[in-house]
């Protein structure tokens, strides 16, 4: 998303450019801005929102987590190629090191200390709490040496901690960002969501998919409320206080973990799917080929999660909308012209387990912690709707044509990842397959990392420049989703699960929760009906679904 590592390249100068740069940095500072007023016109004021920028109060920016914008920007990036990116010989070698440097660096004040006006006042900078964040493992340059070699001799505007953005993001990256953002392994499961609910339950993803863009613009409306805002957490605290900021980024952190658990899942399902008679015996102890697949897929995975620059899979990961265009492809070949399925009509409404197609769908638009984002990165924030409608209407229509074409073709035989129903011996079922393997090894350390990152927060300051806490960290949560998954190896009711509970929080309840309390009294009574009539819905689809799901679970272990 946004900003990518390869545009923020260090470059040695000497202290008469540095003078220089620093210079023309402090006269174009009241020229720039990333924050708007909102308003009932508030479409009509983004042209004006470049004009002047406000610093982040400090209570943001102490407050947990620190890391969230910097992880979530990587884990969601759509970078822009430059033969840069690795810059200059010796620091190429701090950030490509295998554990080496921070994990991004736009958005860490300890990186580049003094190549604009610092965070803290001097004055105050030795009453503040010293940052515990683990992202500042890069020695800090010396200030007489250290400058920005402006991408491209663009201006650069500043973020709210008073330091370089090198680079916003256009209209297109910003409509791929939310695609990849929205696209994932819930597409997948589609086909296995119309099997549960039915033809008439259909109508819910469409449902969702307008009650999930109207909420992704009030997220918007929450960061133009006041200066300092650019995260979903920074909303939670400008609601609810600190506690809000905490409470909401511990869900939108379980929703990670969750997502990961799903990626362990699909990985022993797919594996063990096309080995079905590989196995292990060691001594005593039998792993069949979905157990043997999962411990195999965790080593596999295990090195890129000890990262701790993951610019390369942050490249690599963007390809995440093509896997999933190119998987559904295979779908269509497979059913359009190898004529797999058509044999089954389905069923119209199956209404016991209509609640667990709920949370099916309901996990297809589970991206509005990224959404702020990728808004606050835009280099003209009034293209945001248009953004958000093109990538909400592309991936829907993806989800839709792959949730009707797939149950024509498996009825209801559907299983709850499509890749499981395809013919082994087709050469459609195999690169949909060998895609739907291949991908997870991408995302996984970087769904990982924001949660892990979290966590290195709360390291002792003795401890905040080690490279082995993170290494337990990291290793711990990755077993730990390896422990989850083995235990409850149920892709499409994880996945209701998460759908139903996680998601309807984070999608619908609480961006319209947020929105009537930021703005209270700036409302119309229109905008706090809808509000009302969305957190109803979430509501009663986050108890049923998860119930549902739950339920089913419990029968499934028993």
């Amino acid at each position: 998303m946004k900003n990518s590592i390869s545009e923020q390249s260090f470059y040695v100068e000497s202290e008469e450019e540095d003078d220089q740069h620093l210079e023309r940095d402090e006269n174009e500072e009241g020229n720039e801005s990333d924050f708007s007023n909102y308003s009932n016109d508030n479409d009509n004021d983004n042209d004006d929102e470049n004009n002047g920028q406000q610093s982040k109060p400090n209570s943001l920016s102490s407050a947990w987590p620190q890391s969230y914008r910097q992880s979530m920007d990587l884990y969601s990036n759509v970078p822009s190629p430059s033969l840069n990116f690795l810059g200059t010989p010796s620091l190429s070698r701090l950030g490509s090191s295998f554990l080496g440097s921070s994990l991004i660096r736009r958005h860490t004040p300890e990186v580049l200390p003094s190549l604009h006006k610092p965070l803290i006042p001097p004055a105050e900078e030795e009453k503040a709490p010293h940052r515990r964040s683990s992202h500042g493992l890069l020695p800090p340059l010396h200030p007489r040496k250290s400058s920005i070699k402006k991408f491209l001799d663009e201006k650069p505007s500043k973020d709210a901690h008073g330091l370089p953005i090198s680079h916003q993001s256009s209209y297109g990256q910003a409509v791929v960002n939310g695609m990849n953002v929205l696209c994932g392994v819930g597409i997948l499961s589609t086909p296995y969501a119309v099997k549960e609910g039915g033809w008439a339950g259909l109508s819910i993803l469409f449902i969702f998919g307008m009650l999930s863009f109207y909420t992704g613009m009030l997220l918007r409306y929450c960061l133009d409320s006041q200066p300092g805002l650019e995260t979903y957490p920074d909303i939670g605290q400008a609601a609810f206080g600190t506690m809000g900021r905490v409470v909401i980024s511990i869900i939108l952190y379980v929703e990670l973990y969750a997502s990961c658990v799903e990626y362990i899942i699909l990985e022993g399902d797919n594996l063990s799917a096309i080995f079905p008679n590989a196995h292990l015996s060691l001594g005593g102890f039998e792993l069949d080929a979905r157990h043997l697949f999962v411990v195999i897929s965790t080593l596999a995975v295990l090195p890129t999660v000890w990262l701790r620059d993951l610019s390369v899979l942050s490249y690599i990961s963007v390809g995440g909308v093509v896997a999933s265009v190119l998987v559904v492809l295979c779908l269509y070949w497979a059913g359009l012209v190898d004529h797999v399925g058509f044999e089954s009509k389905g069923t119209v409404l199956n209404l016991p387990t209509f609640p667990v197609s709920i949370g099916l769908y309901g996990f297809c638009y589970s991206g509005h912690a990224v959404f702020p984002n990728i808004y606050t990165s835009l280099a003209d924030r009034s293209q945001f709707p248009a953004v958000l409608l093109t990538s909400f209407g592309m991936v829907t229509l993806l989800y839709g044509g792959t949730a009707v074409l797939g149950y024509l073709m498996f009825g209801d035989s559907a299983e709850s990842q499509f890749t499981l129903n395809m013919p082994k011996g087709l050469m459609a079922s195999k690169v949909a397959v060998w895609t739907t393997v291949v991908n997870p090894f991408t995302k996984y350390a970087l769904t990982l990392s924001p949660v892990a990152m979290s966590l290195e927060e709360f390291l002792p300051s003795k401890h905040a420049k080690s490279h082995v806490y993170p290494i337990i960290i990291r290793t711990a949560l990755t077993i730990s989703t390896v422990v989850v998954g083995l235990a409850v190896p149920f892709f499409g009711l994880v996945m209701a699960l998460i759908g139903s509970l996680l998601t309807m929080l984070v999608t619908l309840i609480l961006p319209c929760v947020c929105f009537m309390r930021i703005l209270k009294g700036k409302t119309s009574g229109l905008q706090v009906t809808v509000c009302v009539l969305i957190i109803t819905i979430g509501a009663i689809s986050a108890v049923i679904g998860s119930y549902s799901a739950l339920s089913n679970i419990i029968h499934s272990m028993s």
